[in-house]
């Protein structure tokens, strides 16, 4: 893959620095902190809408990046959109929600940036290089070009994100947040399902988080060699719990609510709508029943073929059945070190009540 620099290298009449860093169709894709200088990606709204995220797996092949330095690309950055943030604990039907968020003249969601992980990562190795608070500021400035005239843009970052969630809304202090959640013996049955890759990613996940210092559960580091798959899982979820009160208590209610899956598929109009209401972001009764009743919610957000909230239910009752006894008793367990560690397993605010 070539590579185009923006800021003096060769190439062939390549778009200017102003065109690309005002036109959100240019995806700010990666950062370097090396050159301290930004990755950015032709991504079209449509592509946006098919890739399950905006990651190189999901995007097609053989987009040239073209690569601007930071400054300059700031420098030439149009005016921000609203900004509002979408930080969930996997598997509890994030994507769907920021599909259900891309909707003309009203906003945008973009999913899963990957120039955030690579903050993240930046940051896990030392962050040596540039200010590591200013490039978040300016990152967030590139993510939050609008889509068209009047839209809100609505970052959903991944879960390995989540640690930078307390810097990114005090950057921004009129940004709100939704942290999406599922019940913990759902997102259980979700690891469970998923096998080997569901197993293996759950101590990723971990190991990251323990970096980043989320994990104050009273653990020492050869307790996790003892856990089985399905703890580990447990831990990851309290911990991201334990976050999401963090986040309420320390931001208000006022900009960040937490919302469960059931809730989400139970009365998606009412999530929606409440989602608007907390970001000031107006949608009349008939644009949230068009969204609610709308192709987020009726297929599947990683295949796309046809699949609605019956459907996910009787996923969730197969998986159960087939590990019932695991998750029984890893749920039980994780309760007890809930209790013991003072967290509440319903987040605190929640968006619908």
């Amino acid at each position: 893959m070539t590579q185009a620099n923006l800021s003096g290298g060769p190439q062939s009449r390549p778009p200017s620095v102003e065109a690309v860093a005002r036109d959100a169709t240019w995806l700010a894709h990666r950062y370097d902190p090396e050159h301290d200088a930004v990755h950015f990606l032709p991504v079209s709204r449509a592509i946006h809408a098919q890739a399950t995220f905006a990651t190189d797996e999901h995007l097609p092949a053989g987009l040239d990046p073209l690569v601007v330095r930071r400054q300059d690309a700031i420098a030439a950055a149009p005016p921000r959109a609203p900004l509002h943030f979408l930080f969930h604990s996997a598997f509890c039907c994030s994507t769907l929600l920021a599909r259900a968020f891309d909707r003309p003249g009203w906003g945008m969601g973009l999913k899963e940036p990957v120039i955030l992980n690579d903050l993240i990562g930046w940051r896990r190795r030392g962050g040596q290089g540039s200010d590591m608070a200013e490039v978040l500021d300016d990152v967030l400035t590139l993510l939050a070009r609008p889509f068209g005239p009047g839209e809100m843009v609505c970052v959903k970052a991944s879960t390995a994100v989540n640690a930078l969630a307390p810097a990114m809304l005090t950057l921004r202090e009129e940004s709100c947040a939704v942290l999406l959640y599922a019940p913990l013996r759902t997102y259980l049955g979700s690891i469970a399902r998923k096998g080997l890759d569901g197993r293996l990613w759950v101590r990723t996940l971990l190991t990251g988080m323990l970096d980043d210092k989320l994990v104050q559960l009273g653990f020492g580091p050869r307790d996790y060699l003892g856990q089985t798959d399905l703890q580990v899982a447990a831990i990851g979820w309290l911990a991201n719990q334990q976050l999401f009160a963090r986040l309420v208590d320390q931001f208000g209610p006022e900009r960040v609510r937490t919302l469960d899956s059931a809730t989400l598929m139970r009365d998606p109009a009412g999530a929606v709508a409440a989602f608007a209401a907390l970001t000031a972001r107006p949608l009349s009764a008939a644009d949230v029943a068009e969204i609610a009743a709308g192709p987020a919610f009726r297929t599947h957000s990683k295949s796309g073929t046809p699949f609605d909230a019956r459907d996910r239910t009787t996923e969730i009752a197969h998986g159960d059945q087939l590990h019932a006894d695991e998750i029984d008793k890893v749920a039980h367990w994780a309760e007890k070190v809930a209790a013991s560690a003072g967290i509440a397993l319903d987040g605190p605010s929640p968006l619908v009540a």
